[in-house]
């Protein structure tokens, strides 16, 4: 079943009316904890964040600090195989873009031996014992859903033979995968979590921190909630495909001996977005099998793809901010996101001029040798932007698709006969064309009009199109990759069952020979300017003069709503 497209507004998870607060806020009021607030963000360094990671971000940190307290940055490091450092470090990169500094940094393989030990107190309880089943056998033996779970032949194994085995385990005796610890608790629980869930497996990858002084690693559902409480988490936020974790969690803090208080899970729906996919899995197969380029790739959903892309860290946290939270899932219109980035960058991004597709626009009346310099605004939006001085030639680049030698009907652009105005210069008039070989149309002649000065009307009279343009003698080349939906369905795989079944195999245009004005050659590494009557383009960190299309001009979520209404 596909999840709806959300359409209504919600509260803001940095407000007061949301489910979060009233349980902080209750809690608070009862002296639990003793008014204190404290609570993590947990990724597991396999991969880069993505925004649905911004949005538990959001909901972690803010929940700490409208109540004043702390949020700490906890990696759930327990799987060597996949984990890496530059994982770790891409993780707090982009926590500090987003703007959010933790209290602290900690790392599940912090508690390793802690962890150990507590297992080995489960065991001394009879509360755990040490399976020799193949990891096949084990989950099918779980049964189903209305369907009972068979008893391990090992689940009552001597408590001393389980901690000798155990014992074993950690020295490195055993191959990987030939035995797990798992918990006793009930083979015929209706929750599937409750049946003798694995806590340690043998696993003998390099690990990025420990390296290889540990053969046995815990599960999450055994390293999360202690890890809680050994660090003073108090609330516990977690998206909602932990709700049935959640009576595992307090499970096991309620086995053990713990000096701690003991934290409080709370599920809260994650984000998604409309033709976006955010499983790890998936996009570190777009990246593993070369399919994108990167994790940074500007089509990615990961932070740093969005980043690369010109997307503002501020518009990002305001999205996730606004989208509140809530207890049910739902699929966001991604038209939405980009609403709240061509906001921000409509409030700060300089205008240029730029042509994509160049075509050339010689007038023929121009003075040979003149050049005059018009003051350009640098940004509406802002006075204090000021202006720049372009150069206007008679020799121009125009936008290809910005003249037609045969008008459709409506065109009212520039074609033999009309008049258009040539953005704060002339008005100009197209007389003739030249083409090549082939027919092709490859030069535009026309005549200006000197009394139009600033593309002023000298006598009142109006045009119905205005172009921008770049002065030929005076341009410089730069390359654009220009970028539609990464997924052709605005629910990728819902036919399929395979999200990359549809993937969109033009989400991506590259662009060479653009002629932009010579302003452009001072923009900033990653700073996004306004393309005139085009979009918002991000500069490439690393490649000079390529610039990325970060959105258009068009605001198309305020399209959708308009037709909703």
């Amino acid at each position: 079943m596909s999840e709806s497209v959300s359409t209504t507004p919600v509260s803001s998870s940095s407000g007061a009316n949301d489910f979060i607060s009233d349980i902080i806020r209750a809690d608070n009021e009862q002296g639990t904890y003793s008014g204190r607030v404290q609570t993590r963000f947990p990724p597991e360094p396999n991969g880069q964040l993505h925004i649905g990671h911004a949005k538990a971000i959001t909901v972690d940190f803010d929940s700490a600090q409208n109540y004043d307290g702390i949020c700490n940055l906890r990696f759930d490091d327990t799987n060597p195989d996949t984990e890496e450092t530059e994982f770790v470090d891409a993780i707090i990169a982009d926590l500090r873009w987003l703007g959010f500094e933790p209290a602290n940094v900690f790392y599940a393989s912090d508690y390793f031996e802690q962890l150990y030990e507590w297992a080995e107190y489960l065991i001394g309880k009879g509360l755990a014992y040490v399976d020799e089943q193949d990891g096949e056998t084990i989950s099918a033996q779980r049964g189903g859903y209305g369907k009972p779970g068979i008893d391990s032949p090992f689940r009552d194994r001597p408590i001393e033979e389980n901690l000798d085995q155990f014992r074993r385990m950690r020295a490195g005796e055993y191959a990987d995968g030939s035995r797990v610890l798992r918990a006793k608790i009930d083979m015929n629980d209706e929750n599937m979590q409750l049946r003798d869930p694995v806590l340690y497996r043998i696993r003998r990858g390099h690990h990025h921190r420990t390296h290889d002084a540990w053969v046995i690693y815990p599960t999450y559902d055994w390293a999360h909630g202690q890890s809680d409480a050994i660090e003073g988490v108090t609330h516990s936020l977690c998206t909602l495909e932990f709700v049935s974790h959640r009576p595992l969690y307090d499970w096991c803090l309620e086995q053990l001996p713990l000096p701690y208080e003991k934290p409080k899970q709370i599920e809260f729906a994650r984000l998604e977005l409309t033709h976006t996919v955010t499983s790890k899995r998936r996009l570190a197969k777009l990246v593993t099998e070369g399919i994108l380029d990167g994790w940074d790739d500007p089509r990615m959903p990961t932070l740093a793809g969005l980043r690369k892309r010109g997307y503002p860290a501020s518009a990002i946290v305001a999205f996730c901010r606004d989208m509140g939270v809530s207890k049910t899932n739902a699929r966001h219109a991604i038209e939405e996101l980009e609403s709240y980035v061509r906001r921000d960058l409509n409030k700060i991004a300089q205008r240029r001029m730029a042509v994509l597709h160049p075509i050339k626009l010689t007038i023929t009346n121009w003075p040979a040798g003149q050049v005059d310099y018009f003051d350009v605004m640098n940004n509406p939006e802002n006075a204090d932007d000021g202006t720049r001085k372009v150069a206007f030639t008679g020799e121009l680049y125009i936008e290809a698709e910005d003249f037609a030698e045969v008008p459709p009907p409506k065109f009212y652009r520039l074609s033999i006969g009309r008049e258009v105005r040539l953005r704060g210069a002339y008005f100009v008039t197209a007389t003739d064309v030249v083409t090549d070989d082939q027919g092709n149309v490859v030069e535009v002649l026309a005549t200006y009009d000197p009394a139009s000065q600033g593309g002023n009307s000298p006598d009142g009279r109006k045009v119905k199109s205005t172009i921008h343009w770049v002065s030929r003698p005076h341009a410089v080349e730069a390359s654009v990759a220009l970028y539609d939906r990464l997924f052709t369905t605005a629910n990728p795989g819902e036919a399929t069952g395979e999200p990359l079944d549809d993937l969109n195999p033009a989400s991506r245009v590259l662009l060479n020979g653009c002629q932009v004005e010579a302003a452009l050659t001072e923009t900033a590494p990653g700073e996004v300017v306004q393309f005139e009557r085009l979009g918002y383009f991000a500069a490439d960190p690393d490649r000079p003069m390529h610039f990325h299309r970060t959105v258009g001009l068009r605001d198309e979520w305020a399209a959708i709503q308009k037709r909703r209404r």
